[in-house]
């Protein structure tokens, strides 16, 4: 079968197009935009990217045409599905039509760590002999592409809240019908298409009727939202993390720069674990997929034991390069909280060098404001603030930050800012480039100028 993705470039449907070619279909795919590392992870793959959306790019006609969310009424591609009668399907549909349905669907949502706990749960499962499937909204370094179908029983899938397609406006996650549910945390964010925070636990309520009674919710039980969204109603058992009645975390010294905490289940001591994972959002989102693992039979001990092999994800804090003793990381942080998290987890790493924070306000939420008010206590935690302030902002984020505490740079050119940032530099210093999108390659050339 020819399936034709409309939107291939996204994080979710690029991981549809490497399922669907494993599993011996013929893929193309149309996009706007193309940026690592789903743009190259397709290169490896061999499925034809076409830039833009054209009529011609459907001649001849794909036997179905797979259309992401960002696809809208108007688009020529899909006026031309539209006119031409083809069929065409949602990406989540189509996942829970072809490759979910029978399997075991252990499902990651929330607001903040869904990417890092799918793709540890993933890893966990691996390490276990179970050969799970998965698909993630980024690269887990352990298995080098973003999702496979996997021999095992198990899929595991990052589920995300954000609405399906123009045609299906349900969030994507109420489509997979999980067994085991990952209830991470829950905040206000996408505020293109939901109003309010209520709107938000609607839809997470929606997932958790779906699962079924004999199935499991894994849940962090200190996030009120979440218990208000429970309280809607529950039919299914649930397991809480972060909770002195489920699976917690007791931090630690470090040995070695290794985060180490002590495991307790329900108050019980289940060993010492050692994590390549900083911080305490990260010890969150190991309780999250320890405990999902041992729902589907993976031993505590199991879980421990694999914890240090896992290689996290890439633009999860990544490493992007060393020069003349100037770190430059990459990070996909785009909202209040994982800001704020993102660089303590950077400054618990313990070097004594600077953290100098690169934001790019670019999600939808970010560039129309709605967090505006909440950046400065995010950012406070940095020793220097540099911020591009992209054409399409909608708010003044001088004035919006002038409360900040570190020094605080605002850019409306980005060639200006690295110049500045590479100016203000010293060795030891650990740049911090936080963005959901390429950020105009702004690493690669920040570490050539660096070079320069």
């Amino acid at each position: 079968m020819h399936l034709h993705i409309l939107g291939i470039c996204g994080t979710f449907m690029a991981g549809i197009a490497a399922i669907a070619r494993e599993a011996g279909h013929r893929v193309t795919g149309s996009d706007a935009n193309a940026w690592p590392p789903m743009s190259t992870q397709l290169e490896a793959l061999g499925i034809k990217l076409m830039p833009g959306y054209r009529a011609e790019h459907l001649q001849p006609a794909p036997d179905i045409v797979v259309v992401g969310n960002v696809v809208t009424r108007g688009n020529p591609a899909m006026e031309y599905v539209l006119d031409a009668g083809l069929p065409y399907v949602s990406g989540p549909q189509w996942l829970a039509d072809n490759v979910l349905r029978g399997r075991h669907v252990i499902a990651v949502a929330g607001t903040h760590g869904k990417t890092s706990t799918t793709s540890l749960l993933a890893w966990l499962l691996e390490a276990a002999g179970l050969q799970p499937g998965f698909l993630v909204g980024g690269v887990p370094l352990n298995f080098g592409v973003s999702a496979r179908l996997g021999r095992g029983e198990c899929f595991v899938i990052e589920a995300d809240e954000y609405d399906t397609a123009f045609f299906d406006k349900r969030s994507k996650f109420v489509h997979y019908r999980p067994r085991t549910a990952i209830l991470n945390n829950l905040e206000f964010d996408h505020a293109d298409i939901f109003p309010d925070l209520a709107a938000i636990e609607r839809q997470f309520h929606h997932l958790v009727r779906t699962v079924p009674g004999q199935g499991r919710l894994i849940v962090n039980g200190a996030d009120a939202n979440l218990a208000r969204t429970l309280a809607m109603g529950c039919w299914t058992g649930v397991t809480h993390f972060d909770s002195a009645d489920g699976w917690q975390a007791m931090p630690l010294p470090a040995a070695q720069d290794v985060e180490r905490f002590e495991l307790r289940v329900a108050g019980l001591p289940q060993g010492i674990v050692s994590t390549p994972l900083s911080g305490a959002h990260n010890r969150s989102n190991t309780l999250a997929a320890f405990a999902a693992a041992h729902a589907v039979g993976v031993s505590i001990d199991a879980c421990i034991a694999a914890l240090p092999r896992f290689e996290s994800v890439r633009r999860r804090l990544e490493l992007r390069g060393d020069v003349r003793g100037v770190r430059v990381y990459d990070d996909f942080a785009h909202h209040p909280t994982a800001i704020r998290v993102t660089i303590d987890a950077l400054r618990q790493r313990g070097d004594a060098g600077r953290v100098v924070a690169v934001l790019e306000p670019r999600s939808n939420t970010m560039r129309l404001g709605h967090h505006a008010d909440e950046l400065a206590h995010s950012l406070d935690a940095a020793d220097a603030v540099f911020v591009y302030a992209r054409s399409d902002l909608k708010w003044d984020a001088a004035q919006a930050l002038s409360a900040l505490r570190p020094p605080l740079a605002v850019h409306q050119d980005l060639d200006r800012l690295i110049e500045a940032l590479v100016a203000q530099s010293r060795p030891g210093d650990r740049i911090l480039v936080m963005s959901n999108g390429d950020f105009g390659g702004i690493h690669g050339r920040l570490l050539d100028a660096l070079a320069r």
